[in-house]
């Protein structure tokens, strides 16, 4: 499997990394990349559809793009929420039928490709893998969630690794993040200690911001008559 070219390789990955690290000093105010003015460090993002590279925004712009009749097709605002999934139906033979040659992965409706793709990090950076599109239209079908994933900036993402079972609904601006902690981390053939550091503090601070997202229970037709 080779890497996707551009759907996720960007000068900023090595930004993202840096900004998420305790060790780092505090950044100088940043610029929105549409009408230049300046931003604070926590600000949202737009994501080029035509080259998945993500771009600064400031209030106003985030606002602007944040509406249905948005002056252009070309940026899409990415939304803010992140859903820590516990109740997803993910059994080890529905994960076997995705054909992952990893344990974490992200997935995302793609609207310029019209399907499902999935992606895995590694040391090169984002790697995509074949998808089986029945494997996932079963997945979807039994998690409703994931069928209002907004296209190209809301993704699933999936850790199994070292014996995790853990799964989010998150911006794809987290998944560039998750890429560029692996691939400025690792180390030599097996990637080090080190890595793995990183990549616990990454979940650690997802599950900080995330909240909890259950199915809403079946609810029987005469309940309460």
């Amino acid at each position: 499997m080779a890497p996707s070219e551009g759907a996720l390789a960007s000068p900023r990955l090595g930004r993202l990394a840096r900004r998420d690290a305790r060790t780092q000093p505090s950044f100088s105010l940043e610029q929105c990349e549409l009408c230049g003015e300046q931003i604070e460090p926590e600000h949202r993002h737009l994501l080029d559809l035509e080259t998945r590279e993500l771009l600064c925004a400031c209030r106003a712009c985030s606002i602007l793009f944040d509406r249905p009749e948005a002056p252009s097709v070309r940026y899409r605002l990415v939304p803010s929420r992140r859903l820590r999934l516990e109740e997803l139906v993910l059994d080890e033979q529905a994960w076997e039928r995705l054909r992952l040659p990893v344990e974490m992965a992200f997935f995302f409706h793609n609207s310029a490709a019209g399907r499902v793709t999935a992606f895995y990090p590694s040391p090169m950076g984002a790697t995509e893998s074949r998808l089986e599109i029945e494997a996932w239209s079963e997945i979807e079908a039994a998690n409703p969630i994931l069928a209002g994933m907004a296209s190209d900036v809301e993704a699933l993402l999936v850790d199994r690794s070292r014996g995790a079972r853990r799964q989010w609904l998150v911006p794809i601006e987290d998944c560039y993040r998750l890429v560029a902690v692996i691939r400025t981390s690792w180390r030599g053939f097996s990637g080090g200690k080190e890595v793995w550091v990183e990549i616990e503090r990454f979940f650690e601070q997802l599950e900080g911001r995330a909240r909890p997202h259950r199915e809403p229970s079946n609810t029987n037709a005469t309940e309460g008559s």
